[in-house]
């Protein structure tokens, strides 16, 4: 029996030292180089079985015999894809390493990473990072020995962060302990102090990470004679288009031949050969040419059809078996995108990207009518218009690590785009609550509208027939035809026509000043000799109860004016609007 290497992701939030572990573990300095020190895409680094035993000297003093050829680490950017990573029958990663920093504890992309994992069932251990950072920590021969040497009120500020994070693992759903606590690895998760800065506890994590994959991975681990993969990054070269893959079972030669899945229903497949094979060298980013390579690793491919193809998807080995392989793809392919019969759009740069995506959509209870890979586009839009009858809400395309394409007439659509899950949903929901809020104002104001009015005496440019006078918009809107009383409920008007700026209007908004024409009024005996100061729009009483029960929709001036507008009614009914 032939194992591989246990694939590994590294997960977690943003800046709570990812990249930074995985360079103690292969001695480099990627995270330096990299863009504001956060990870720009997923990259992969071989961990020969050598480098484990360089990297954890607690293998020789342990009873542990290692069986492993070594581990494939996955570095992931700070949102979703990688967890959904998907191979047949689950997730592509074997174990994964979620980094929490101590001081932070679960963040929001934290806890989407959890959500994931769980969903996949996919095995976890805690990297407690920055214990470096707790001050009067002091390091010792192992993390176990610094944390029992601690004095005691450096100690208790470890064990208050450490019991705070335990609590809020547990509102997960998960038990956990110290990692040379724990009982049984089945029902507790395992947490390895360390700090990516000074080393400690990055050679107990290493072992920690070899025992459980010794212990209840290796039926996992077994070679099959079929070659599978994942197509994880497709990249404009100079000369030709290069593909970035994760070889995950079997053997795989160039000149093979080799399914690609596709998410066209008519052709769910490419068939291709692989005409040029390069395999990631160990602790390295570099590539090296081969004839053939053994999983589990990151390769490098040139094929001959690339027609159609998508990041995240999955490939196999041909073996006389295209039929069976494109049935395999068409329905798992099939259930990794399902929509609902109406929704939004959503859009996303790769398959592991876009399910991630809809899981915590669904998670959100929002539903999606259309879901693709890649950017933005003149068709999606007009996917997204056809909802504005339909559900305006739903008028909304959603980007995960995807652009609109330039020059897109948007319309009345709503564009909403993130490189973080947590962040794209969170700005959706607050976008849906307010056009919601803007629906029901509309209804409502549709049912009459709120308008205060005070009477600029100084521009009065006619008395009669019609009076013709300046006001300015204290609360709601002004509209022509608008039926106006006074502070006496004295029935005054219906607004024949307003004047703003020299210009005609059919509304105006509160804080204007515009000229207004009442027929059949004389100003000065109705306003001046009467010493009106504001005029108010009439409405009746279920008008008010309406918008009085749907105070929430209403700013703080239109609420005064209805109040306002009650004691004026309440002068010759003591119960109006009650």
């Amino acid at each position: 029996m032939t194992i591989r290497q246990p694939i590994i992701t590294v997960a977690g939030h943003v800046d709570h030292g990812k990249t930074s572990i995985l360079d103690k573990f292969r001695g480099s300095s990627v995270q330096e180089s990299e863009s504001g020190g956060i990870t720009q895409k997923i990259s992969f680094t071989r961990y020969p079985k050598e480098q484990i035993k360089k990297a954890c000297p607690l293998l020789k003093n342990s009873k542990l015999e290692l069986k492993i050829p070594g581990f494939l680490f996955i570095d992931t950017p700070g949102h979703a894809a990688f967890t959904n990573l998907r191979k047949r029958g689950g997730s592509l990663a074997d174990l994964a390493i979620l980094v929490v920093d101590i001081k932070e504890g679960i963040k929001p992309q934290t806890a989407e990473v959890i959500s994931i994992l769980k969903q996949n069932k996919t095995p976890f251990v805690i990297a407690l990072n920055k214990v470096d950072t707790i001050s009067g920590w002091q390091k010792k021969t192992s993390v176990q020995e610094s944390i029992e040497s601690l004095p005691a009120h450096v100690k208790q500020e470890f064990d208050t962060a450490l019991l705070t994070f335990q609590g809020a693992l547990q509102s997960h759903g998960f038990e956990s302990s110290l990692f040379y606590e724990v009982s049984d690895f089945t029902k507790e998760l395992a947490i390895v102090p360390c700090s990516a800065r000074t080393g400690e506890g990055i050679s107990e994590l290493i072992f920690v990470l070899c025992g459980l994959s010794q212990k209840f991975l290796t039926k996992r681990l077994e070679l099959s004679k079929e070659a599978k993969g994942i197509i994880l990054e497709i990249k404009k070269e100079k000369a030709m288009d290069s593909i970035e893959a994760i070889l995950y079972d079997g053997e795989i030669k160039e000149g093979d031949e080799i399914a690609i899945g596709t998410l066209d229903t008519a052709n769910p497949v490419i068939k291709t050969k692989i005409r040029a094979l390069e395999e990631i060298l160990p602790l390295s980013q570099k590539y090296k040419s081969t004839k053939s390579v053994v999983a589990a690793t990151g390769l490098r491919l040139q094929i001959t059809n690339k027609e159609g193809l998508l990041p995240g998807v999955p490939f196999q080995k041909i073996n006389k078996n295209l039929s069976e392989i494109t049935a395999q793809f068409k329905k798992e392919l099939s259930q990794a995108i399902k929509t609902d019969k109406q929704g939004i759009i959503a859009k996303a740069d790769s398959l592991g990207s876009l399910e991630a995506l809809l899981t915590l959509l669904r998670q959100s209870n929002i539903q999606v009518v259309r879901a693709s890979i890649g950017n933005i586009t003149k068709k999606d839009v007009i996917s997204a218009k056809a909802n504005l009858e339909i559900n305006p809400l739903d008028a909304i395309i959603v980007g995960f690590n995807v652009e609109p394409e330039e020059d897109l007439d948007r319309g009345s659509v709503k564009i909403i785009t993130d490189s973080v899950v947590y962040k794209l949903i969170e700005n959706l929901e607050n976008y849906r609550k307010e056009k919601q809020a803007d629906i029901e104002r509309s209804r409502l104001l549709s049912l009459a509208t709120i308008c205060k009015l005070e009477i600029l005496p100084q521009y009065v440019f006619r008395n009669s027939n019609p009076a013709i006078f300046g006001v300015r918009i204290q609360a709601g809107k002004l509209k022509t035809n608008l039926s106006l009383i006074d502070e006496n409920d004295e029935q005054i008007a219906r607004v024949k026509a307003i004047q703003a700026e020299k210009a005609s209007v059919q509304e105006a908004e509160e804080g204007k000043e515009v000229a207004i024409s009442l027929p059949g009024t004389n100003y000065e005996r109705q306003i001046a000799n009467k010493n009106v100061k504001y005029l108010y729009a009439n409405i009746s009483e279920s008008q008010f109860k309406e918008f009085k029960n749907n105070k929430d929709l209403l700013s703080q001036s239109e609420i005064k004016a209805l109040a306002e507008l009650a004691e004026i009614k309440r002068k010759k009914n003591e119960n109006w609007g009650i």
